[in-house]
């Protein structure tokens, strides 16, 4: 969804997408998305990011300062779309520095909020972490595997994982 817009977007206003990047899972510290957008930058082979949201640029305060002074120094303009925030303006610039302030305070009271409850759950004895599934049909695996059934077939047939079955297999 995120994607289609931000095509329509860069289709409006004229632009021409040279590099569509879409980064599923990340950290705060490792950005490697992120990088190749900068890394064009420095080259110049882009002249405009343009990003869903703020915070899906910048997982900090500090960090998103950095960055998008870089991109400043670089002649690469800076449009976020749902806040309709254009980092061209001075008045844009001010913006995108409140809404980053906001956005790693929500991001820290979120974190407190989680090591607060898994805290509660070890006070309280309760277990943490994924379920145990597969495990408990060790047995069921090896009986199965004993009888030549493949490891495809036994995940299947148990509804785990082929890779928990493979892992149960290895250990035993």
């Amino acid at each position: 969804m995120q994607l289609r817009q931000l095509r329509e977007h860069a289709k409006r206003r004229g632009w021409r997408v040279v590099l569509a990047l879409q980064e599923v899972q990340s950290g705060a510290k490792q950005r490697p998305v992120r990088e190749e957008v900068m890394a064009a930058a420095r080259r110049r082979d882009i002249d405009i990011v343009l990003v869903w949201r703020l915070d899906r640029w910048g997982r900090s305060l500090a960090d998103l300062v950095i960055t998008l002074k870089e991109l400043q120094e670089l002649g690469v303009a800076f449009v976020s779309l749902t806040e309709a925030l254009d980092l061209t303006t001075p008045t844009g610039r001010a913006m995108a520095g409140m809404v980053a302030v906001f956005a790693e305070f929500e991001r820290e009271i979120r974190s407190e909020r989680v090591r607060a409850g898994i805290e509660q759950a070890r006070r309280e004895g309760r277990p943490l972490g994924r379920p145990r599934s597969a495990s408990l049909k060790a047995k069921d695996v090896l009986r199965l595997f004993a009888r030549n059934v493949s490891k495809s077939e036994i995940a299947r047939r148990l509804g785990i994982g082929r890779t928990s079955v493979r892992r149960i297999l290895e250990t035993t």
